[in-house]
């Protein structure tokens, strides 16, 4: 296996290759590489940087979803923990978005503690992203749609880290904040 920094190193760099060329939903329309070092960097920052793997795995973490990469790729590139993480909170995109939604919320208390970690890293930088001055009556319904539901996925992520807990209520808050200032 790859030494901690070198895996985290490989994944980056991985994630971003795999990525190229793909933007963040939304008004701002940033390299979809953000949201990926975001997620990773709340997984760094919540754990101390105690587990490689997780992070590596946050950097990983929608490669199988968005591209062609396949669990044997990223099992023989990383390892195979990183690629049951990556697979584990891996969207089947065949079914219906209503179906999808729902499958995560009832999958979320069955998952390993290190994907709901994942789960709910992921939701606070999708929330996060969402919330914007001015935002539009699309935007607004938008961000209150999302942050409804992620708090529904991830009632059943919660327990496992405290810290990363009170940051996604930190999150929700502020996008209720910016929704009552938005009129929404």
């Amino acid at each position: 296996m790859l030494p901690a920094i070198r895996l985290i190193s490989e994944a980056a760099e991985f994630a971003a290759r795999r990525h190229s060329g793909m933007a963040r939903k939304g008004r701002s329309g940033e390299p979809y590489i953000n949201h990926l070092a975001e997620v990773a960097n709340l997984l760094a920052a919540v754990t101390d940087g105690a587990d490689a793997e997780l992070v590596a795995a946050g950097w990983l973490h929608d490669t199988i979803e968005d591209t062609a990469t396949t669990r044997d790729e990223l099992a023989r590139a990383f390892s195979a923990r990183v690629a049951s993480l990556v697979v584990e909170c891996t969207d089947d995109m065949s079914l219906p978005k209503p179906v999808r939604r729902q499958k995560q919320i009832d999958d979320a208390p069955h998952k390993s503690q290190a994907a709901k970690l994942i789960k709910t890293a992921d939701k606070i930088s999708n929330i996060g992203a969402r919330i914007v001055l001015h935002p539009s009556k699309h935007e607004r319904d938008d961000l209150a749609d999302y942050a409804g539901w992620a708090e529904k996925v991830v009632a059943g992520c919660r327990g496992v880290n405290p810290r990363l807990d009170r940051i996604f209520d930190d999150t929700i808050a502020r996008a209720k904040a910016a929704l009552t200032e938005a009129g929404g």
